[in-house]
């Protein structure tokens, strides 16, 4: 299986590697747009501040390039927030895979959420085998809104988004390479997804 993780400078790249590498598969890295082209599944990281990320997208022309991909595609942390339409951070458009908004969290509450939370309402093959309030790692300011293509939700101050998917395109906003065994079983469970055509 040709594992791809999409490299624009704006990743937590080498533990999403080693974290596949514990299930035994191998992943590249690569900004080419051939290469995730021909990939059987596409990870798509991100760790950072949503404009400038999406500026380095552009800069090598994968902002195009993502949104066509018919394999599956995760979308982790940042890379699921610029799969949605807008971005209130740095007031960035984003893919516009995803129909939702990403707004920052209130002032009242402690930010950046910064540890583990539980996700519920759990509606994808993306979590065969993981319990309802299983708990996640997360790191984020910002949140995307509840959706028609949410698949997942977690509370913190208010009840959000923490999975989303449409068609082969699935997000999460937390950290599946952090998250313990239920993190592992996710990842290993976008890995065996069918492709559909």
């Amino acid at each position: 299986m040709k594992i791809v993780i999409i490299d624009y400078g704006a990743g937590n790249i080498q533990s999403i590697k080693f974290a596949i590498k514990r299930l035994g598969y191998d992943a590249i890295l690569s900004s080419d747009a051939e290469e995730i082209k021909a990939a059987d599944k596409v990870i798509f990281p991100g760790v950072g501040e949503a404009s400038s990320a999406m500026k380095m997208l552009k800069s090598t022309g994968l902002d195009k390039v993502i949104p066509t991909l018919k394999q599956p595609v995760l979308g982790i942390c940042l890379g699921m927030q610029l799969m949605c339409t807008y971005c209130e951070e740095g007031d960035t458009d984003g893919l516009g895979i995803f129909h939702a908004n990403v707004v920052k969290f209130d002032n009242k509450l402690k930010v950046p959420q910064i540890g583990w939370n539980k996700i519920y309402d759990l509606k994808s093959a993306l979590f065969t085998g993981i319990s309802e309030g299983e708990f996640v790692y997360l790191v984020h300011s910002f949140y995307v809104k509840e959706c028609a293509e949410t698949i997942a939700s977690t509370e913190y101050g208010v009840e959000y988004t923490s999975a989303i998917q449409k068609d082969n395109f699935y997000g999460v906003q937390f950290h599946p390479e952090k998250s313990s065994d239920a993190g592992e079983k996710i990842l290993e469970n976008f890995l065996k997804l069918e492709v559909r055509n």
